[in-house]
């Protein structure tokens, strides 16, 4: 098939498709008419031969066809997008538009409060976060970056380790005082405690408590399992039961005195915080720049 600049523009708008979700948000990012990106798809299609969209009312989707597709053209625009921001003496400008695929538990109780200075820092740049319990897939959904925990098995990511979190055990004052203070971790066996559910096993994360090189396992009583940190914290503070959170997250909770760290010797369980990359390119200033806010931000 040879080459001409309409296939290019049609993939280009075809990625604004994808990226936007729907033909109407496509020709606004593009700056034309929802009719002329509905034709630029359709030559595409006839172009190549199959059909890359399923359209409805409400939205669109990609076929197989149009996912296959899309996933062997996305790196090559982003190649063509850095290409033109090195040649515009712009690779180190942070600005643009920027997609994050974040972790639950960072979006809900780590940076509610912050997203307001990190646009501050920089003036020419747009955020659209993305919250899910599984990474997806970075390079369909149009994803720069995505902050997650722990380690996943889709080895083609690049991964950049951002940092370690500790875990700490707490509960609240009044809880205490109701039910008792476990003085060991075996003690939690006759505690209610809050489980929080793994996002990709399905099951409650276990109940791990290291000291040194020592660890152990607790098996706990609990009676409610959630999958959403920010209600685990809050039925925490509000007495309901003991919970394992990040310290980041309990450090002010803590200090106020709303929360009350229990088996501080037994603290040294740690959770990788990662970001993650679709492409093996060295990562734009824009995704630089928000990985080092959100180090500073757990930090």
């Amino acid at each position: 098939m040879p080459f001409d600049g309409r296939l290019l523009s049609g993939v280009s708008v075809l990625a604004a498709v994808v990226e936007g979700g729907n033909f109407a948000r496509a020709a606004d990012a593009l700056g034309i008419t929802t009719s002329g990106v509905s034709r630029a798809v359709s030559r595409l299609e006839a172009r190549i031969g199959a059909r890359l969209l399923d359209r409805t009312t409400r939205s669109v989707s990609l076929t197989d066809e149009g996912h296959r597709f899309y996933e062997q053209v996305r790196p090559s625009l982003a190649n063509i997008e850095d290409a033109a921001t090195i040649a515009s003496g712009a690779a180190n400008i942070v600005r643009g538009r920027l997609r994050i695929n974040i972790d639950p538990i960072v979006s809900q109780l780590i940076l509610p409060g912050r997203l307001g200075k990190f646009l501050e820092l920089y003036p020419e740049l747009s955020l659209d976060c993305v919250t899910r319990e599984k990474i997806g897939d970075l390079v369909a959904d149009g994803i720069d970056v995505a902050i997650r925990f722990g380690d996943l098995p889709d080895s083609s990511l690049i991964v950049r380790k951002i940092t370690d979190l500790q875990v700490i055990t707490v509960a609240a004052p009044n809880y205490l005082k109701r039910r008792g203070f476990p003085q060991t971790p075996s003690d939690l066996a006759g505690h209610a405690c809050i489980d929080y559910r793994d996002p990709i096993t399905r099951q409650p994360f276990d109940w791990e408590f290291h000291k040194g090189r020592r660890n152990q396992t607790i098996k706990t009583q609990s009676r409610l399992l959630l999958s959403d940190a920010s209600t685990m914290l809050t039925e925490c503070l509000a007495g309901t039961g003991i919970a394992q959170v990040f310290a980041v997250v309990a450090k002010d909770h803590i200090k106020s005195g709303k929360l009350i760290e229990l088996f501080p010797d037994w603290a040294d369980e740690h959770f990788p915080l990662n970001a993650y990359y679709p492409s093996r390119h060295h990562p734009a200033a824009k995704v630089r720049a928000f990985v080092d806010f959100i180090l500073k931000a757990v930090r």
